[in-house]
């Protein structure tokens, strides 16, 4: 009875007609940052967006944007020219997985006209696919693709230790001085480097498969530690970044786009970790 009396009160307090003395005022506009924005548009990153601002080749109605600034869905924002639909709601953004084949390059251009992972990509109209991480020439496996230049930054940066795992095939079999250098730390040209985890997979023959991790992105540094103890890696292969593994029925070549429920996972994943933290190895995606 109690309810009901308290809901009809309510009820007769949302009916009540508004005296002539009453104003309306509009409510204040939801404003962001406009690197933040513009990131989330697929432009790049949120660096590549600040370096863009600072260049003053950003406008925000008419007026040079400062970096700082900050705009609503009322705002008008350009990049040189080109009008760019800023999205305040911040829908899901596009994932892709691309399972990379050796022989393609992960660059739009090369002076030496090699394939390129971004021509076997669906077309956009009105952002661009960003690469979450890169794999050189010789190395296949799993490939991100995104049109949200902030989750890109969440998953590469270096402080937020997310793990990239490998399958790395060489000829002949680590020794146990061998493994403990690796996991420890070898000091290489661009600093000390190692891998968190190594684990040997069998082989046949010479081959020996073993499954390495490390937490950041450097330059052939898989590579680079092996050949530091004279060994050669002979098949490379990314099979997981952060809690996303290569799916197994994913041809080489081929690419799976996220729906939104996996869409959605993958961001409680991502903003589910501490900016000093890890996203946790058994962390994943159950694709197929």
């Amino acid at each position: 009875m109690r309810i009901k009396r308290a809901f009809s009160a309510r009820k007769r307090q949302a009916l009540t007609p508004m005296s002539d003395n009453t104003v309306l005022k509009p409510a204040p506009m939801v404003t962001h940052k406009l690197q933040k924005l513009l990131a989330q548009s697929g432009l790049g990153s949120r660096r590549e967006m600040e370096a863009l601002i600072a260049s003053g080749q950003v406008s925000i109605n008419g007026k040079v944007a400062k970096l700082g600034d900050r705009v609503g869905s009322r705002d008008l924002v350009r990049v040189n020219r080109r009008i760019i639909r800023i999205n305040i709601n911040e829908r899901l953004p596009r994932i892709i997985l691309y399972h990379k084949p050796e022989g393609e390059i992960v660059s739009r251009h090369d002076p030496e006209g090699r394939p390129s992972v971004f021509d076997k990509l669906p077309q956009l109209k009105s952002s661009r696919w960003i690469a979450i991480g890169r794999l050189d020439f010789n190395t296949s496996g799993l490939l991100i693709f995104t049109t949200n230049g902030v989750l890109a930054n969440r998953l590469m940066h270096p402080r937020f230790q997310v793990e990239r795992e490998y399958a790395v095939r060489i000829v002949g079999r680590l020794t146990p001085e061998q493994k403990s250098q690796l996991l420890t730390g070898i000091e290489l040209e661009d600093g000390l480097a190692k891998f968190n985890d190594l684990s040997e997979q069998g082989g046949e023959g010479a081959n020996r498969w073993y499954h390495v991790i490390l937490k950041e992105g450097r330059n052939r540094e898989v590579r680079r530690l092996f050949e530091a103890l004279g060994l050669t890696v002979s098949r490379l292969i990314r099979i997981r970044f952060g809690p996303i593994h290569l799916p197994p029925r994913l041809k080489r070549g081929m690419w799976h786009q996220l729906d939104e429920n996996e869409t959605a996972y993958l961001l409680e994943l991502v903003n589910g970790t501490s900016p000093s933290g890890v996203i946790a190895k058994h962390s994943k995606l159950n694709l197929t």
